[in-house]
């Protein structure tokens, strides 16, 4: 897929949840094992779901990974933890300050290849930073779709759920959750409670 070159690039994976992106991360970071390169993951200190140094997707794949403070002066420390792996997977970006953006640049400057996941737009279906960002000046990027769980389309959406119900429009952009507070929605079926 990606040509091997003398300098380094950024690739984004993204799409909305469940639609697949920690799952290709993860087959992308196993096939840099074996080809022998050396791989570091990274995943946001607030995602714990599968467990504290756990990269790992909802289809249950695992990578041992460093927890980095979702702080600007935590993901500064993201070069300073590396031990001269070429390849640098950082998983649910949209959960990092904007910091990220200028980490994953740096890296690559360095001749490292950078893959990146993280969803690209928040329960209200507005962009959600730094993951646009991240997207525009990345050499490669993949957007995967789900199926809604409505109607069966493609899905591209993230339905926050309350309770069985759409979040309110005014809701914190961040809550982490799998299952039980989030479903993937096409178009026709997102619905953000504005009342």
């Amino acid at each position: 897929m990606h040509a091997i070159t003398n300098s380094g690039w950024v690739e984004v994976i993204t799409g909305c949840m469940f639609s697949g992106k920690t799952e290709e991360l993860l087959r992308r970071l196993r096939r840099a094992e074996i080809a022998e390169q050396e791989v570091a993951a990274f995943t946001p200190a607030i995602d714990d779901r599968y467990g504290e140094e756990t990269l790992g997707s909802h289809a249950g794949s695992t990578w041992q990974a460093k927890v980095v403070d979702n702080t600007p002066e935590g993901v500064r420390e993201i070069p300073d933890a590396l031990n001269g792996e070429q390849v640098v997977a950082i998983d649910e970006a949209n959960f990092f300050p904007a910091e990220i953006v200028d980490v994953c640049e740096g890296l690559a400057a360095d001749g490292r290849r950078v893959i990146v996941s993280g969803t690209d737009q928040t329960f209200r279906a507005e962009p959600f930073s730094p993951v646009p960002e991240l997207m525009a000046l990345a050499e490669y990027v993949e957007k995967f779709q789900a199926i809604c769980t409505v109607c069966g389309e493609p899905a591209t959406r993230n339905q926050r759920l309350i309770e069985g119900e759409p979040a309110h429009v005014d809701d914190p952009t961040i809550m982490v959750g799998a299952q039980e507070s989030y479903e993937a929605r096409c178009r026709d079926c997102h619905v953000v409670d504005r009342d």
